[in-house]
């Protein structure tokens, strides 16, 4: 065989290859695809699989089927009495009509997102919109979320898309808001601590006084019964006294007597100054009766 006859065997040969592989495609289970022959759809949504078509005259174009998450940058949005709230949300979305979807936004995702975006947008403005600061972050949180998933869903079919579900992830104020909120909550902790710092010095001086009055009173009685027992004492030293002197009246002077030198003379350094004749020498000049 000649060069040209085996070159135009590899060229027809290509040229089939090439063919062959523009008439088939394949559908993944993951995948939506449609067929277009220039610019109109001839069909769409083609089960799993392997498919033919026009080799070189159709396209076929493949779209993700699978849930796919849309997570914007957090927008800002206006309450019922005026007040600006920072929400940050997601959406999980997927084609549904691949023809819808193609027909509407090209079959291009980025295009798709945006246009979802507008809705969600839309949606949150109107919700939000509807209600106070108080019922969007604690009491009607999970119903705004319902409202969003069912009108999503509804404007979303045009665009042949189906919206899964749609979650607010935080809802606040904004930060110049936030650190205003954040000082009238930290001057009325201030407050309050103040005022039970006070409560519990007016306790604590309460306590001390009644503490005071306690030992006072504690002080008194003791002080009474010392003055009450220290006075039976005396009484009944008196009495021993009394009983001694007269049962013995001259040996109760003498010892008396005996127990007065002893303390007038009981440091050699003391003085004493007393008339000699006077009666506290008696026992001296005259020991014995």
């Amino acid at each position: 065989m000649s060069q040209g006859k085996l070159l135009a065997l590899i060229v027809l040969a290509l040229i089939g290859v090439l063919t062959a592989l523009s008439a088939v495609y394949v559908v993944d289970e993951r995948e939506k695809v449609i067929v277009v022959r220039f610019g109109q759809i001839l069909r769409h949504d083609d089960p799993a699989g392997i498919h033919f078509k026009v080799p070189f005259v159709d396209e076929a174009r493949f779209f993700d089927s699978r849930i796919l998450t849309i997570d914007p940058d957090p927008q800002q949005f206006l309450t019922r009495e005026k007040k600006y709230l920072v929400v940050d949300s997601f959406v999980k979305w997927r084609v549904r009509d691949a023809r819808q979807y193609f027909l509407t936004v090209g079959g291009n995702e980025l295009e798709a997102r945006r246009r979802l975006e507008q809705v969600i947008n839309s949606g949150l403005r109107d919700e939000f919109g509807k209600r106070t600061l108080q019922n969007v972050v604690a009491a009607e949180r999970a119903d705004i979320m319902e409202i969003l998933t069912e009108s999503a869903a509804r404007a979303a079919v045009r665009f042949g898309i189906q919206v899964v579900d749609v979650r607010l992830q935080r809802v606040d104020l904004p930060d110049e808001v936030s650190q205003s909120v954040y000082q009238r909550m930290k001057a009325e902790r201030s407050r309050i601590a103040n005022e039970l710092r006070a409560q519990g010095a007016e306790a604590a001086e309460k306590i001390r006084a009644d503490a005071e009055r306690q030992r006072s009173v504690l002080i008194a009685n003791a002080y009474r019964d010392a003055e009450r027992i220290r006075g039976e004492g005396d009484a009944r030293a008196t009495a021993v006294h009394a009983n001694a002197y007269r049962q013995a009246p001259e040996f109760y002077s003498f010892y008396r007597s005996l127990n007065a030198y002893r303390e007038s003379f009981s440091n050699k350094d003391d003085i004493l100054i007393v008339d000699p004749s006077g009666d506290f020498f008696k026992y001296m000049k005259k020991p014995t009766p």
